[in-house]
C-alpha cells in the first residue's frame, strides 16, 4: 500500500468521522465546526486527488462563505438546544442507519467480488486555466444561467433586504 493510498484512507476515515459527528451534534457551534473540519479534509483529499482548483473552491465557498452563513443565522436565531430522552433522539435514525448499513453492506459485496485489481486510475492535475477554458467553452451558456440566477437572488435579497422606511 502506497503512502497516498494511506492518506487517502485517513482522510476518508476523518470526513466520515466528522461529518457524523457534525450530524448527530445538539449543540448547532459544535456541529458546524465538526462541518469546517469535514469541509477542510475533503478539500485536502481534493488536492490529493489532483484537483487543486476544487480543494481552493472548497476551502474558499464551503469552509469559508458557506460556514460563515451558517454561523450567522445560528447566531441571529439564538437557538436553544430541546431536552429529549434517548429514545426520542435515536427513533429517527433508525430507518437511515439501517439504510446506510445495506447500502455499505452492498458497496463491500461489490468491491470484493467484483471490482479488479488490475485498474487504476491515473492522478491527472487539472490547472485552473484548463478548467476555465474547459467551463467557458463547452458550457458557456450553463455558466450564464447560473449567473443570471445569482443576479436575480442578489436583486431578490436587496429588494426583501430594504426594509419599509426606506425609499418610501
Amino acid at each position: 500500500m502506497s503512502i497516498y493510498a494511506v492518506i487517502f484512507y485517513v482522510l476518508a476515515i476523518i470526513i466520515i468521522a466528522f461529518t457524523v459527528m457534525a450530524i448527530t451534534r445538539r449543540n448547532l457551534m459544535h456541529a458546524i465546526v465538526f462541518l469546517v473540519g469535514s469541509f477542510l479534509a475533503n478539500a485536502v483529499l481534493f488536492y490529493l486527488l489532483g484537483a487543486p482548483f476544487l480543494a481552493i473552491m472548497e476551502v474558499v465557498i464551503y469552509a469559508g462563505g458557506i460556514m460563515v452563513l451558517f454561523l450567522f443565522i445560528v447566531m441571529m436565531l439564538e437557538i436553544t438546544p430541546e431536552e429529549r430522552d434517548w429514545w426520542a433522539f435515536v427513533r429517527p435514525w433508525l430507518w437511515p442507519l439501517g439504510l446506510a448499513g445495506v447500502s455499505l453492506a452492498v458497496i463491500f459485496v461489490y468491491l470484493i467480488f467484483f471490482s479488479g485489481s488490475g485498474h487504476k486510475l491515473p492522478l491527472v492535475m487539472a490547472s485552473p486555466l484548463a478548467f476555465g477554458r474547459f467551463l467557458f467553452h463547452k458550457y458557456w451558456l450553463g455558466v450564464e444561467i447560473a449567473s443570471y440566477l445569482l443576479f436575480v437572488a442578489l436583486v431578490g435579497a436587496l429588494y426583501l433586504g430594504r426594509g419599509e422606511d426606506i425609499g418610501g
